[in-house]
């Protein structure tokens, strides 16, 4: 999938583990005939650099993957997480 949209805000790369997972998040306000939708991306592993030279107010095109999963709560009940995986990221001239 494929999306533009102006950069409102760009996270800084957390490492999580001992095999040290990376990820970064950032958001993309997208604009829509009445609402513009600011939605939020991630970014993980080796992409997370695809951001660095990008600034907040810069106009993006976005490729990016939905991902979801499941996850068992202590009390059996199942809850489902979407993310939006980015995997290519340039400033829109």
């Amino acid at each position: 999938m494929e999306a533009k949209g102006k950069l409102i805000m760009k996270g800084e790369t957390t490492e999580y583990g001992a095999k040290g997972f990376k990820k970064r998040d950032f958001a993309v306000e997208i604009p829509d005939e009445k609402y513009p939708q600011k939605i939020g991306f991630e970014l993980i592993q080796d992409k997370c650099e695809l951001l660095d030279d990008i600034e907040v107010g810069d106009t993006v095109k976005l490729s990016y993957n939905l991902r979801g999963r499941d996850w068992t709560n202590p009390k059996g009940e199942v809850k489902y997480f979407n993310s939006l995986q980015v995997w290519k990221l340039e400033i829109d001239f």
